[in-house]
């Protein structure tokens, strides 16, 4: 049985389909939902993947990508983004593995699978290959497809002190005026974040944008003291 077919086995055995209805309409998903919560979804995936081994990244990428895209079932692809942060593939998060998560974004194409591979994958990929991840995310910036806009928004959500500035206001200044929700929430998230190490720095850069949307204002400064 491959490792795609293991994890819907299991994923199966825990489903409770009375649940996945109201799963399906919250994430207003067209895929549907076995019915397995988070915390079961994450037990299932820890006990599946506890120990594995790769041969190389090349074996490691084909698991993820037959996961994802032989999915039916949106825990499947929970499950698939679980495998991508397994301890066992830290070294493999280089430039080269961009494209799958890259894929992974623009099909996946909502929030609940785009925010964990922006804030959790992309920011090991830049701090181990900076230069060329600083080219990638802003081109992302400016691409045509939202989900990557966002994503390179929020490519450094946790990195705290190292944060590069100029690169997250370069990712911000091409959506800065959009109507768009998610990369007005984007905006906001990823200056709230940076208030946490540095709120007189996000206040200065707020009121020195007036164009800042409203709910990206309020996301920068919910944590700011006046």
């Amino acid at each position: 049985m491959s490792l795609a077919e293991t994890i819907h086995a299991r994923l199966a055995v825990a489903a409770d389909p009375a649940r996945a209805p109201g799963m399906q309409a919250y994430m207003k998903s067209t895929m549907p939902y076995l019915g397995v919560s988070a915390v079961p979804l994450r037990q299932i995936c820890k006990a599946v993947f506890a120990d594995l081994r790769f041969e190389s990244v090349g074996h490691w990428q084909a698991e993820v990508l037959a996961i994802w895209r032989g999915a039916r079932f949106r825990e499947e692809r929970y499950a698939a983004i679980e495998l991508t942060g397994l301890r066992a593939a830290r070294s493999f998060q280089r430039f080269e593995v961009l494209p799958m998560y890259e894929e992974m974004i623009v099909t996946g194409a909502w929030w609940d699978y785009v925010d964990v591979i922006a804030a959790h994958r992309l920011l090991p990929i830049l701090r181990n290959d900076g230069a060329a991840m600083r080219q990638a995310m802003l081109a992302w910036s400016v691409d045509a497809n939202m989900w990557k806009r966002r994503s390179a928004i929020l490519c450094q959500l946790d990195a705290k002190v190292e944060t590069d500035l100029e690169l997250l206001y370069a990712c911000i200044a091409p959506s800065i005026a959009s109507r768009e929700f998610f990369l007005r929430k984007a905006i906001g998230w990823a200056l709230r974040h940076h208030a946490r190490v540095d709120p007189l720095e996000v206040a200065r850069y707020v009121e020195e944008h007036p164009e800042l949307s409203g709910l990206s204002r309020r996301e920068a400064l919910k944590h700011i003291k006046a």
